[in-house]
């Protein structure tokens, strides 16, 4: 039923509205006077302009806070642009505004577009430090097994929404850890983090020799290494930093003290350290002060030992100092250091260390075949074979590159430095030397020109008195007999299992010597063959290891001994 509301009241109503219309009115026209008396004050310069766009700015927003229908719309507007945003970025697949990871900002990308910024930050832009106190070394999130999901994070992004309005938004990394790679990369670096213990050593100070007490080395404990990356690698990709975990490795001897007096008869008189080359049959000395050789010095479990990581600089050095001219010459470290360590528990005044030779190439010159490179060079053929496996060494080109194992295989046992046999293939001619001194000179006969005797530097490597062998050559209608060699000392090998060498007189099948048992021309398959008086005496003189070098006219005298021994038999003074 209606309400009756008497006319006196509605109108009192009406008045009231009235004049809230024109208190409205009277307000905005005064606002508009304010405004009108603001833009003819013209203050000079941009103050005025400044100072009339505040006036603006405050009259609209007072007509903003004062006019409903104004307030309505403008919030409509609001709402239809906002409506208008979101649904843009929807359709399109883009990711909202203000939405990070990896540290940029991927908000207005859609997701293959973030996928591919993302790909491109973790490969080339992000950098883990993985730390041990001081220390660090940089590297990539790949290099330590770590793969990002880079369009599982750029979904992710997307689907957070607006929550990066307006303070921004963080979405974690989704990263996996590949086992092997991590463990390959932190067992690699461990050459860097690894510190090695510190064995009770000895210094020289003042003129005296002191001890220095072991410490503690690190090492880096790869299992637990790589635990601790597969558990929290987000964590770590986000900071870019992994602490090390690191293991204590206590010294093999703390306490220098049991080996004090020891270290101090060896340091005191530091022995004389000789490298000896059999090849050249050349001495060079190397000088070192106690000082020097007490660094060398550490305590183990089995007393008195060298540290290879004082020693190796010294090793490094004398290389050097034996190349001035690129030989390929060198000391080996670990024999220097088994050489110095029997001296120094033997107590030894005097070191001799072995000078070693490097593989080598040869360049192909006019005329070379293979065997022809084997006498130029000192080295076997089927050696040289060996070192060119696939190549056929008959078919050589000039300029070719041929490779050529170490000169060390032509000497396989300690050399005696202090005898020398030399051979001369061009007179047939042999000479003996000890102490420098010939003691022996004769004529040999060495191989026929289709079993040459190899020229090279070799050993005295066996010793027979008598020796067996045979060839094709001497079969008849009575077979293939064995022939004997009297007083046989191998020297090198033909071919595996084929040994030439010196010997006396040899006994063919049919009952005859070789060469009617004479000397002085080619008579031998590839032996150096003695009148047998003769080859029994080489054979009591020349131990196992005594050096013999055979020269020829492809290959020159080696040593000062081969040059004397050339020159006797030549007429040269």
């Amino acid at each position: 039923m209606d309400v009756y509301e008497p006319r006196s009241k509605r109108t009192r109503k009406a008045r009231e509205r009235h004049v809230a219309r024109q208190t409205r009115r009277s307000a905005v026209q005064d606002n508009v006077s304010r405004l009108r008396h603001a833009a003819e004050t013209r203050l000079p310069g941009g103050a005025g302009l400044w100072q009339r766009a505040q006036l603006v700015a405050r009259d609209a927003l007072w007509y903003a806070r004062n006019t409903r229908y104004l307030r309505l719309g403008a919030l409509a507007l609001v709402g239809v642009l906002a409506l208008l945003f979101i649904g843009s970025n929807v359709v399109q697949g883009r990711i909202f505004p203000n939405v990070w990871a990896l540290g940029i900002n991927i908000g207005g990308l859609t997701v293959p577009e973030a996928a591919a910024a993302l790909q491109e930050t973790w490969n080339n832009r992000l950098t883990i430090q993985l730390v041990d106190g001081d220390r660090a070394w940089p590297v990539s999130p790949a290099e330590i097994g770590f793969r990002l999901d880079a369009t599982g994070v750029a979904e992710a992004a997307r689907g957070v929404g607006l929550s990066g309005i307006p303070m921004g938004y963080e979405v974690l990394p989704v990263v996996s850890v590949d086992f092997d790679t991590a463990q390959n990369r932190l067992l690699d670096l461990t050459a860097q983090t690894d510190i090695a213990p510190y064995n009770a050593g000895y210094a020289w100070e003042n003129g005296e020799v002191v001890g220095k007490p072991g410490r503690d080395g690190r090492m880096l404990d790869v299992p637990q290494m790589v635990d601790r990356l597969k558990q929290d690698p987000v964590t770590i990709v986000r900071v870019g930093r992994a602490d090390l975990l690191m293991s204590r490795l206590p010294p093999l001897a703390a306490d220098p003290a049991p080996y004090l007096e020891d270290a101090r008869a060896v340091i005191t008189r530091p022995p004389d350290i000789t490298g000896y080359d059999p090849f050249r049959d050349e001495t060079v000395v190397w000088s070192t002060n106690q000082e020097v050789f007490a660094s060398w010095l550490q305590v183990t479990s089995d007393g008195l030992d060298l540290r290879m990581e004082m020693l190796g600089p010294f090793v490094e050095a004398t290389t050097r100092s034996l190349n001035p001219s690129g030989d390929a010459r060198y000391l080996d470290p670990a024999e220097t250091r088994d050489t110095l360590r029997q001296a120094i528990r033997n107590k030894s005044d005097n070191v001799l260390l072995r000078i070693r030779y490097r593989p080598t190439t040869y360049q192909v010159v006019s005329g070379d075949t293979g065997y022809r490179i084997a006498r130029k060079t000192g080295l076997p053929f089927y050696w040289i074979e060996q070192a060119n496996e696939g190549r056929d060494l008959n078919r050589l080109s000039v300029g070719d590159i041929i490779s050529l194992p170490s000169r060390d295989l032509t000497l396989p046992d300690k050399p005696v430095p202090n005898k020398r046999i030399v051979v001369n293939l061009d007179t047939q001619t042999m000479v003996a030397f000890e102490n420098g001194q010939m003691v022996f000179q004769w004529l040999i006969s060495s191989g026929l020109p289709a079993y040459p005797t190899y020229p090279g530097v070799y050993q005295i490597l066996s010793h027979d008195e008598v020796a067996r062998g045979g060839s094709y050559t001497l079969c008849g209608s009575a077979g293939c007999g064995q022939w004997e060699m009297y007083w046989f000392m191998g020297i090198y090998e033909v071919v595996p299992g084929l040994m030439n060498g010196f010997h006396g007189a040899v006994l063919l099948p049919n009952g005859a010597y070789l060469g009617g048992g004479n000397v002085g021309a080619p008579y031998t398959f590839g032996c150096v063959m003695a009148q047998n008086d003769n080859a029994k005496l080489l054979y009591d003189w020349a131990e196992t290891g005594t050096l013999v070098e055979i020269i020829s006219s492809d290959f020159p005298p080696q040593s000062p001994l081969g040059e004397m021994a050339r020159s006797q038999f030549s007429g040269q003074s």
